[in-house]
This record gives C-alpha cells, structure tokens and sequence, in this order.
C-alpha cells in the first residue's frame, strides 16, 4: 500500500510546570543514604518527582504510564516507594535507579492509602472501591482482599507485634480484621460523621481518629490476650453488659462480647482543634511522639505526646498544687483536711505544641524527627507549592522556622496562554499572577515577573520584549533581558480575550469584551527615566461591532481579518478598509478559538458546541463540520505552513487534524484536566500545551510515519482489551462472597499469559502426537527412523523439550498475575498441566512456583479432579512426589538457617557484640517486664 500522504507522529516529549500534583501525598524519602529529611516525594500527574529542597532541585524522576498517581508510601528500609495509581495500579519504584519491577493490580478504582508493615514484607492497600488488600512483596502477590467497609479507605494500618490491621473509611466506621483468619472481629461506631483520618500513640495503646469535626477523639486499646499473664492482678474488664449504658458510645462497643478475646476498645476522651472544619490529614513521626494536622485553611497544628515518664511527673505536680490548695483551704475555713484527688486525663498525655502558618491552604503533610530533637515538617500546598519548616521540639515555645520553599518551578494558578518565541528556543507561560519564560531544550526557567491576570501572549519581533493582555483589558509589555514591566497600556474597557500579530510584523490587533477591535502599531520612544530607547504600542484604528469579541485573527497574506463573536458567529473583514466581508454562521455557541492557514485560502473555527468546522476564506462556505471534542473546544492552531490543524479540548485531549481531507490524524493524550491552550512552534517541531492540571506538557515531533489505518485498528484493539478488562471476575466453583476473596484482578495482562500458557500446552501436544505417530512409523518399519522436526519455537529457544518450554511460559507470568491467570485456563488444560508438574517436581524444577501452581488448581477444581478416574493415579504421584521433594528443601533450609546461626555466633564472640535485631528485642522485653511491675503496684496502690 503506497503512502497517498504521509503524516509524522508527535509524541510526548516533557512534562514541567507542576510542582507537585493535589491529587496525591507528600512524604521524605532517603536517597543512596543521604541526609534525613532532605529529600521529599511528590506526585506529578502520572509522575513522581523526587525534590531536594535544600537546593530546590529535581534529582529524580519515576516514570508514570498513563494514569495520575494518587498515593505515595516509602517503604522501613527507605530503598523503596510503593506508588498508587488513578487506576488502583501499584508500583513499586527502586529510589537507587528509579526503575519499577513490581507492579500489582487488585483495585477497581484510585488507591487512596497503602502502608508497609514494620518489616516492609508486606503492603496494605486502600481504595475508593472500598476493598482492603494486603499484598506480599517478597513473593510479588496479593496475598487477600478484605471487604466490609461501604465508603472510601482513608487509613490503613498494620499493628508492630500483632497480626492485626485497622481500618478506617468515610463509611464513619473503624474496623479491626485479624489477618491470620481474614476476618474483621471489631468494629468501632463511635463516630458521626467520615473518619478521614487515624494514627497509634503509647506503643499501639491508643487509637487517635480524626474526623469531619474539630475533635481527634481517642481510644485506648487493651490487648486481652496480654492481660492473662501470670502473676498480674485482675484488671477490670471492659464492661460486658449494657445494661447500665450511660455512655452511648460505651453501650455501642459493648455489642460485641464474643469477640473481645483479642481486644478492647474504650474511649479515652478527645482533643479539641482550633480548626472548625473537617480533618484533612492526620499524620505522625517514625516514633508517634509528634502528631501534626490541618484542616482546609493554611495552618498546621503540632500535638506532642509525652512519654509516660513525664506523664507521671506532670501528674505529681499537679497533685502537689492541689494539696497545697486543699491545705491553704482547710487552713482559712477550718474544716478537717481532705485529700485531693488529681484525675489523669488524655490533655495531660497529648499537648500542643505550636501551630506553623503557611502561605496558603495546605493539601498534605509529613513530618519527620531529626538528631538534637528537630522536627522536619514539609507541606504540599493547594497553589502548587512546596514548603518545609523545621522546629525544635524539647523547646518549651517552640517556633517554626520556614527552611525551604519551591515556588520557581511552577505557576500559582494555573497558565492560561502560552506561547513560543521564533528562534523556537524559549517559550513563555503566563497565570493569574506570573509570566514565566522557559528555555524549551532544558525546560528552566529564565524569568519569572510578576503581572496581572493574563488571557493572551506573545513574542514582540525580535524575542526580546513579550506583550500579555490580561483579563482587566491591559496590554503589559515586559522586556526580557531585565525582566521588568516596561509599560502598561489601558486598551480596553473590558477583558482583553485576543491578541494577534500583524503579518508585516509592525504592530498588533486586540480584541476585547468592550465589542471592540483595536489595532496598534511598535514604536520605539525614548524613556524619560533611563534616557534609553523602549518598545511601545501605539493605538491607530478602533472596529466597533455588535457584541463582545473572543478571536482575532490576520490572514497571513495581511488582506483580511477575522473576529469571533459572542453571538457565535465570525465575522471577516478586509484589513485595509475594514469593511464587512463575510458572515460565517452555523455554530450553536460561541467560537472560542480560529485560525487561517499559512496561504489564506481555509479558516478553522473551534466553538464550545465541541464541534470544528472549516470553511473556504474566498466565499465563506462550510467545507466540513466535525464533533472534535467531548467538551467545548478551547485552542486551535494550524502547523506552520501546512493544512494540518491541533485543537485542544475541555475533554483533557488534542487532537491533529487534516483540513483538506477532513481526518483525524492522531490523539495526545496526557492532560489529566481541562487542555486550556496550546501553542506550535514556528518550525512546526515542537507543541506546549497548559492544563488545569498545573502541568505543562511538551511534544515534539518525530520522524515516524502515521498509517490512518494502522491508528484506527490500533485504537479499536485498546478499546477491545480495555473491554476485556472490564469483564466479570471469573468465579471461584463453590466458593460464597465472605469478608476475605482473592487479591488480584482480570486484567489484560492476565488474559494474555493465560493464552501464552494454553499456546504452550498446545504445543507440548503436538509435540507428543509427533513423537507417538514416530514411535509407531519406527515400529511398523522394524528400524529407527530419523526423528521430527522439532518446532521452530523449540529450536528458537535452544532446543528444549516440549515440557521445559511450558516451564519456561509459567516462570515469565509475573507473580502478582499468576493466580488469576491459572483461574481463566480451561479445565482441559489442566489435566496435561498437572502430569507435567508431576514431571518436575520429580526433576526439582521450580519446585516452589510449581507447587503454589499446583495447589492452587487443585482448590479450584477440585471437584472435577476429584471426580475424574484418569487424574487419580497422577495425583498420587504428585502426593508422594512433592512431600519428598519439600521436605528436601526444608531440609536444606533448616541446614543453610542453622549455619548462619553459627556464623553469627561467630562473629559475635569475636567482636563481643550483639546483632541489632537481638538487642532491641531484649530492650522490648525488659520494656515488657517494668510495664507488668507498674501495673502491679498501682494495682496494689
């Protein structure tokens, strides 16, 4: 097939602009064992940036795919980062290389909270379709789902010695799930309203919850189990019977008698906030001694906890005040004495500690502590920016210390032009607030200047002053090389929507809402402060029309002009008389955006209709009508010298088109809002494009042809897996809904390595039906025939057998998939699966992965197996074939364990010393001891 026209792709080149995305956490990370709290993680759209805020620099990148990143997690041993996706994806980023090998698919929708647990060997996941997943790192799995909440997860966390997790979600419920039975045997109804936040103070004693009121209220937990240890007195249980119910809450814990044989719950009292509104986050430090939150204003909260030490200090110096009260009373009224009784209540533990204004509202915070007793605070705010602040804790009025904040890198608000200079090198981007000019190759930024609410930009000739009509109807004229505002012209009453260049490059046109176009030409002028010569415009000639004006536009050939109205036409005159041409009328709201082709024959007009219409500029007939977009169209430009057009659409999209022959040539997508505007560059090589998703995006153009055909059937096939995706979860036989159900989803991925292995199983087959139909040909000649032609698979792979390439298709599904994929494969399949895992477990190959193979078809189909004559005897085979075979290498375990246990001991008596693991556990247990001998003597007491 000859190529009739041959069109090149743009492909996605940079994304920069964007500080750090609203839609997911801030937290510190640790880089190659650098300093602490040095670092912060932050998402960017469908990336994460590392920043170094000491320097305020990007040292690194971790490449997203498609979907926006919505939740961070930095794993104990800070190697790691577990990233959650828009899509409920995670992915687990290496902070050595930057480079993602684990990837796990389990959630229907966006993840919204993940924690590891103290060892980092397992990861929990929350989401907003209300499952709870707890997935095995080590072995790349999902180890189990948890469903019982009816709303958003908002907190997910593991208990240090137990295996226990608690939850927390917007459905206002708390829930315990013991892990080792998957079921959850608590449930907390205390609250009225979202539980939006929650954290575990005192050692995992006590639970702080925060939610849409301005009470973190508390709970203390009483692990039951630990209460019947000998030589301990008989602490009051938590009452059992309602019947005296005072407290409500009290009554609705109760309910739950039978399952209090691991934990109690009771309410320990609340803190109040100073903030009315809801908790937006609430979060720790590593040591649970400092508690920060905010809610939807700009100030950060800080709550110490105190130590138990100082608790009973503070305490007795309370009691001292009152029986110093109590005394100087007894004195003055001679009464007998009393003794005071001082009541220990939760603001005794939990004091503030300082409050720490931001700039503006904060979207998220971590904290983390530091040598010398530093408190490092880092805020990821709503105007996309980075701050941190660090204080010092054992102060008694601590102050907060702004240390760092990342504004350079990004606009407040979000950029609504953008434009290119003509040498292609530099391109600018202008906010509410800010005009920021970019170098395009290394995407820095050059200047920042401070300017008005700016609608429209661009390039004076020469590159070295920039022109911003800004939404007050101002023309600002900055010059480059100083970054100042050299002049400010009042052009019109009204918001100044559009800004055009003439083609002579001598002045410019302006159209405002105050239904004018006006045009203005350069001159230079002397400054009277200077004395130096600076750029001015000069107003010449006003066009007075019915309604407000959103587009004008030159036509390169500098014979007519064209006008966008808010009555949804567009109106074309002649440049120099300024006489009425032609009427282009069709759009059913208004055109927001026009261009004319370089040879001033076609004018594209995108309208909010969402259509794009194109019509001939010699007598103003429609040539077509397209529905381009979703949404309103926003940006349209044609590719320099050429018929090729781009629109940029609300519907976070832009799209190429052909004007000539009316076709969609190819998609960008990437925005993840509103696209607002676009720019090409004169060379036509480059596009920038702004979204209300404060990234800017940049694509540039390769050589790489486009075949229309290709596209098309490439985009049906995505739609066609993306539908394959979506299907039913294949069923379990037998198995009901519970609380617990599998991990993993169907996904594409898992579709297709259940082919790869049905491939490969089609292929053993064929290969024993050549070898019998050889075995049988060899015994009617009565001789040895030469063999069969191996398959060309087979020999590709270096000539295996049959059976070690299933091997080899098994190994290569990834671990996280592999469940999910032996449920979709045809039953079958698995009696031949079966007789090969008999196969290799007798060689020892891949015993583990075959076993957890093998028992897990055998749990799904065990009905058909059981019931089918011909599997038995390869059942028993494999029943005495794997016990030997595990108990080998648990054998081999216990051996390689017991050795290193010696090699430890070892070192130990050489160097006297005790390994770390053993010193803290000896330090838990001495810890253990005190507490049971306080609890005896305030028993006693």
């Amino acid at each position: 097939m000859g190529l009739t026209k041959q069109y090149l792709r743009y492909a996605p080149s940079a994304v920069f602009g964007v500080i750090g995305s609203q839609k997911a956490n801030i937290c510190y990370v640790t880089l190659r064992g650098g300093e602490k709290g040095r670092y912060v993680a932050v998402a960017a759209c469908e990336q994460v940036f590392i920043w170094d805020v000491r320097k305020g620099e990007k040292v690194l990148i971790l490449q997203g795919q498609k979907h926006e990143v919505t939740f961070l997690c930095p794993s104990p041993d800070g190697v790691h980062i577990a990233v959650g996706y828009e899509d409920g994806a995670v992915r687990i980023f290496s902070l050595m290389n930057g480079e993602s090998n684990v990837s796990f698919n389990g959630h229907k929708s966006a993840v919204t909270v993940m924690h590891y647990d103290t060892l980092g060997a397992r990861l929990v996941t929350g989401s907003r379709d209300t499952d709870v997943i707890v997935w095995d790192i080590i072995n790349e799995c999902g180890l189990y789902r948890l469903k019982g909440h009816k709303d958003v997860i908002t907190q997910a966390l593991f208990l240090k010695d137990k295996n226990l997790l608690v939850t927390s979600s917007k459905d206002s419920f708390v829930k315990w799930w013991d892990l080792d039975t998957q079921h959850c045997f608590r449930t907390m109804v205390g609250h009225r309203s979202e539980v939006w936040g929650m954290v575990l103070l005192n050692e995992e004693n006590r639970l702080l919850t925060g939610s849409a009121d301005s009470e973190l209220r508390a709970w203390n937990i009483t692990y039951l189990d630990e209460e019947r240890e000998e030589g301990e007195p008989k602490v009051k249980k938590p009452l059992l019977d309602a019947d005296d119910g005072d407290d409500a809450d009290d009554a609705e814990e109760m309910d739950e008698s039978p399952e209090e044989r691991i934990l109690a719950c009771s309410k320990a009292g609340s803190i109040l906030r100073e903030a009315r509104d809801r908790v937006v986050s609430l979060t720790t430090d590593k040591k649970a001694q400092v508690i920060a939150c905010h809610g939807n204003d700009s100030i950060l909260e800080l709550f110490t906890v105190l130590s138990e030490e100082e608790v009973r200090k503070k305490m007795s110096r309370k009691l001292k005040k009152a029986k110093k009260k109590a005394a100087k009373a007894v004195s003055d009224a001679d009464t007998p004495e009393a003794h005071p009784v001082v009541e220990r209540c939760l603001t005794d533990e939990i004091v503030r500690m300082s409050n720490i204004k931001a700039s503006a509202k904060i979207r998220w915070v971590d904290c983390i502590s530091c040598a010398g007793g530093e408190l490092k605070v880092a805020m990821l705010l709503q105007n996309n920016t980075i701050e941190t602040y660090s204080l010092t804790t054992s102060d008694a009025a601590a102050t907060a210390n702004k240390t760092s904040r990342l504004t350079l890198g990004g606009h407040r608000t979000d950029a609504r032009t953008v434009a290119f200079s003509s040498d292609n090198l530099a391109l600018l981007s202008a906010s509410g607030d800010t005009v920021k000019v970019w170098n395009r190759a290394t995407l820095q930024v050059v200047r920042t200047m401070a300017c008005e609410y700016a609608l429209c930009s661009l390039f004076v000739p020469g590159d070295r002053q920039i022109i911003l009509g800004t939404k007050s109807g101002k023309l600002q004229i900055f010059e480059l090389a100083s970054g100042s505002l050299l002049e400010t012209v009042d052009a019109h009453a009204g918001a100044l929507w559009s800004l055009c260049l003439a083609p002579d490059q001598r002045g410019i046109m302006t159209g405002g809402a105050d239904k004018t176009v006006k045009f203005w030409e350069f001159e230079l002028i002397k400054d009277q402060e200077s004395g130096q010569k600076r750029l001015t415009v000069k107003h010449k000639r006003t066009l007075q029309l019915e309604e407000d004006v959103l587009c004008v536009k030159f036509s390169p050939d500098h014979r007519l002009l064209a006008v966008s109205l808010l009555d949804c036409t567009v109106k074309i005159f002649y440049t120099d008389t300024l006489k009425f041409f032609l009427s282009l009328y069709g759009h059913k709201l208004p055109v927001l955006s026009l261009d004319i082709s370089h040879d001033s024959t076609l004018i594209a007009t995108g309208s909010a209709d969402r259509n794009v219409k194109i019509w001939g500029l010699d007598f103003g007939d429609c040539h077509r009508s397209m529905f381009a977009h979703d949404d309103s169209v926003m940006f349209l430009q044609f590719v320099p010298k050429t018929h090729l057009f781009f629109t940029a659409g609300k519907d976070k999209k832009i799209k190429q088109w052909d004007a000539d022959k009316f076709e969609l040539i190819q998609t960008l997508e990437g925005h993840h809002r509103e696209v607002w505007c676009l720019c090409i560059s004169p060379n036509g090589d480059h596009i920038v494009s702004s979204s209300h998703d404060k990234s800017l995006r940049l694509w540039e153009r390769t050589r790489e042809p486009i075949i229309l055909e290709e596209e098309r059937e490439m985009e049906r096939e995505a739609e066609f897996e993306e539908s394959l995706a979506k299907g039913d979860a294949p069923v379990v036989p037998g198995e009901t809904q519970g609380e617990a159900a599998p991990a993993a989803k169907k996904t594409v991925e898992t579709v297709r390595a259940a082919e790869r292995v049905m491939e490969a199983l089609e292929l053993y087959r064929e290969e024993g039906r050549k070898m019998e139909e050889h075995k049988y040909a060899c015994e009617r000649a009565g001789k040895e025939l030469p063999p069969p032609k191996s398959n060309p698979i087979l020999v590709a792979f270096g000539n295996i057998s049959a059976a070690r390439y299933v091997l080899d298709v098994i190994k290569k599904v990834r671990s996280s998939e592999l469940e999910v994929s032996l449920l979709v494969l045809p039953f079958p399949y698995v009696s031949d699966l079966l007789t090969l895992f008999n196969g290799y477990i007798q060689d020892g190959l891949e015993v583990e992965l075959v076993c957890r193979c093998m028992f897990f078809l055998l749990k799904i189909h065990f009905g058909q197996i059981s019931s089918n004559q011909m599997l038995l005897s390869v059942i028993d085979k494999l029943r005495t074939n794997t016990l030997s075979k595990v108990q080998e290498i648990r054998d081999v375990m216990g051996f390689n364990s017991a050795a290193l246990q010696f090699l430890q001991r070892e070192i130990e008596s050489k160097e006297d010393v005790m390994f770390f693991a053993d010193a803290t556990d000896q330090q838990k247990e001495k810890k253990k001891r005190r507490r049971k001998r306080e609890r005896v003597i305030l028993t006693i007491a």
